[in-house]
């Protein structure tokens, strides 16, 4: 989430710096939400982000989004696909500024058939936030202390349970962005079991964090959406993730400094969301699940950087090594040892929800397309030399 406004907060990092901490943790390429404000074209959203993202080091492509129905569907998905752009953010949260419809989703779905697309779903049903929300304001715990029942877990299996219905309804594929619990991953893999083409997605932040983090000194600074869950809730998710039903691990990757957090950390409904995490993705996961024996070598580069590739229409040319394809490679060492430090990290704000974590495992050289950029613990700024990625028919299985 780069250098887009959301509610009365501007994320930190622009193309530079991200693109810069993606190559330091050995991404090299980053996939940015063209999110259009209230109002705004979403068509123009995506053509403004490409201009923006001319400063980038990395290799990027773009998820477009819709936040109302458009006028034509079928019209404003193809005038997507014509700038290279196959997948589409939709919301079934924030109403007023992000939220469509069941109906909306649904109609994307079918439409994005046409060129070989696929809808990304950022599923929380709205009014049970809203009721959540209501209780918690009225008995004086909104603050970012009581971020994780402001979210409940129902609301995130509830919008999923809704969107699959309306994926098997359109005979379409479907993909859940940050899922946070086992319980909406079982939902997928039951979906897919019934001959559902959808895919789960999670975030370092919600295999290793739990809810802890709102008792601690700077809340405000975990406030996610959906929140941090319960120790259990965590372990399990990491279950789903031993056993195959997890299909990628994204950073979910959106900067505020420390100030922007705390100045509505008494509000969780007007507070920026997001943490830092593009730097870290690669390190915190092979540490955690890796040298744990929850995944395989193997089973890490598939959910980090195969699978990816496949689902955003960057495959052959991104994710795998072969003749044709660009010469990205990183070379991690498995073994080194690290202490998460904000001070030693590339990523433009105050702070990490690492900090102080030891982690094993760390890239020690990333190339991008045949370029050495990160070498010896630097970063070699290759100068705004990264390149758009148009997404081609997006690879199911």
């Amino acid at each position: 989430h780069l250098a887009i406004r959301l509610g009365a907060f501007l994320p930190l990092v622009s193309f530079e710096p991200a693109s810069l901490a993606a190559l330091a943790g050995g991404t090299t390429t980053i996939v940015d939400f063209a999110i259009p404000i209230p109002g705004e074209d979403p068509v123009a959203a995506l053509d403004k982000k490409i201009e923006m993202a001319a400063e980038s080091r990395c290799d990027y492509a773009f998820h477009a989004c819709l936040n109302a129905p458009p006028a034509d569907v079928d019209e404003t998905i193809a005038d997507f696909a014509k700038r290279g752009v196959r997948t589409i953010k939709l919301f079934t949260t924030y109403r007023g500024e992000l939220m469509v419809d069941i109906p909306t989703i649904e109609s994307v779905m079918v439409a994005l058939k046409s060129v070989s697309g696929l809808a990304y779903i950022h599923a929380e049903e709205n009014s049970a936030i809203e009721e959540a929300q209501g209780r918690a304001a009225a008995e004086g715990r909104i603050d970012a202390r009581g971020m994780a029942a402001s979210r409940p877990v129902s609301a995130e299996e509830d919008a999923v349970s809704q969107v699959l219905s309306a994926a098997e309804r359109a005979d379409a594929p479907v993909y859940f962005v940050h899922q946070s619990v086992s319980g909406a991953v079982d939902l997928v893999d039951d979906a897919r079991r019934r001959g559902v083409a959808a895919f789960s997605e999670t975030c370092p932040h919600y295999l290793v964090l739990d809810d802890s983090c709102y008792e601690g000194e700077h809340p405000e600074r975990f406030v996610c959406c959906p929140p941090i869950r319960p120790r259990n809730a965590a372990d399990a998710l990491g279950g789903s993730l031993k056993q195959g039903f997890v299909h990628t691990i994204g950073s979910d990757h959106c900067c505020y400094s420390g100030d922007q957090k705390t100045q509505c950390a008494h509000d969780v409904r007007l507070m920026p969301n997001g943490l830092p995490g593009v730097e870290t993705r690669l390190p915190v996961v092979w540490s955690e699940f890796v040298t744990t024996g929850v995944l395989s070598a193997q089973g890490f580069v598939k959910v980090m950087s195969a699978n990816p590739a496949r689902l955003n229409g960057l495959y052959p040319r991104k994710g795998t090594i072969a003749p044709g394809s660009d010469a990205d490679l990183v070379i991690f060492d498995p073994e080194t040892t690290r202490v998460l430090r904000t001070e030693d990290l590339h990523m433009e704000t105050d702070y990490t929800p690492y900090e102080g974590r030891t982690v094993t495992g760390w890239p020690v050289l990333v190339m991008l397309r045949g370029q050495v950029v990160f070498a010896d613990g630097d970063v070699i700024d290759p100068g705004p030399t990264g390149q758009f990625v148009p997404a081609q028919a997006i690879d199911l299985w």
